[in-house]
């Protein structure tokens, strides 16, 4: 337990130290988010590197406390392609397709490293079909929904706690220092990512907070006495998946590239309704926590109690599904609102 809290309390502590630093190398070269009057309306460019700070804290965390597996090397060579791969996308040079190829090498190794979905009723061939989707999906969901300031970053803390518990339950000692180290530092960035941000966590953040959620849901053991446990992991990481899934839906119906950038995501909608930015941030937190939850339950209740909390949270999804598309973006926003930035950074 001491060795488990000093991971935290280390992590925290480096990423406290790291991200102010990050930040003024960001601002020496000027890598920052400018505003550009279509998606970016921050008053003021803020830099990037915020992700750089969150990977360093959380590596050298476990470096000094935690001796590293097969699996585990096979998740930190995969987050470190992402990292990489962010970012020279924070630089603006990379096409989506040229991520993509990056996302599939890093899952690729992934793989190459044992950890994949396994589901015994399935031929080997689909469950890496859904490992390779359930690991794109993620890196992605976390990318998109870095859009407004301490969102995506507090949603990985809160989605990493369900799968702490998950792992504390069962034991699973690696998966719950890893999930320790990944909370510290999130939480550490947080102190400079909260509304106004001072720094961003860029594509570097985002999808390397999504490749390590995705792996270690996959390493995850979820028993009980149905087969609905399988999808505790999904519900943890519900809130990414739903906006992700809400946003293809939305482009779909316009017609629009799924990579386009629109102001379609469910934070960008509940700003427009009149919101304030603090007020979407908690809201999106405990939506992920209550999801969370009902991913945990699945685990320690009866079938019959299993559909009805999966059957109960479909339905709350589609209704929220229904009720934000009612809601009109291309009007003027409130003045208590503030506008959207663009995929993949925090906005103000």
């Amino acid at each position: 337990m001491s060795l488990l809290l000093l991971t935290f309390l280390l992590s925290f502590a480096l990423a406290l130290y790291g991200v102010p630093i990050a930040r003024q190398a960001a601002l020496k070269y000027g890598i920052v988010d400018a505003p550009d009057g279509r998606l970016k309306h921050q008053k003021e460019p803020v830099p990037y590197f915020g992700g750089l700070a969150i990977y360093l804290a959380f590596l050298m965390s476990l470096a000094f406390t935690f001796e590293f597996r097969h699996d585990v090397l096979g998740i930190i060579l995969g987050g470190t392609i992402v990292v990489m791969l962010g970012l020279i996308d924070d630089f603006g040079v990379l096409t989506p397709w040229t991520k993509l190829a990056g996302q599939l090498l890093a899952v690729f190794v992934l793989i190459k490293s044992g950890i994949r979905i396994e589901i015994a009723a399935l031929p080997e061939w689909v469950d890496l079909v859904l490992t390779v989707l359930w690991m794109i999906g993620l890196i992605n969901a976390f990318n998109l929904l870095d859009i407004m300031d301490g969102l995506s970053a507090g949603v990985g803390a809160v989605s990493a706690g369900g799968l702490f518990i998950a792992a504390w339950l069962q034991g699973d000692q690696t998966i719950v220092f890893m999930l320790a180290a990944l909370i510290g530092s999130l939480v550490g960035f947080l102190k400079y990512n909260w509304h106004p941000a001072r720094i961003y966590m860029g594509d570097t953040g985002a999808m390397f907070i999504g490749l390590l959620l995705g792996a270690m849901a996959m390493i995850g053991k979820y028993p009980s006495n149905h087969p609905l446990s399988v999808l505790t992991p999904v519900l943890i990481l519900g809130i990414p998946i739903f906006d992700t899934l809400f946003v293809m839906w939305i482009r779909y119906q316009r017609r629009l590239p799924i990579f386009w950038g629109s102001p379609d995501h469910i934070a960008i909608r509940l700003r427009h309704w009149g919101m304030t930015v603090p007020g979407i941030v908690f809201v999106s937190y405990f939506a992920t926590a209550c999801v969370a939850a009902i991913g945990l339950l699945l685990m320690m209740v009866g079938p019959d109690t299993a559909w009805i909390l999966c059957l109960g949270t479909v339905a709350v999804l589609v209704g929220s599904t229904f009720a934000l598309k009612q809601i009109d973006v291309r009007r003027p926003r409130p003045s208590v609102v503030t506008a959207p930035a663009q995929e993949g950074s925090s906005a103000a």
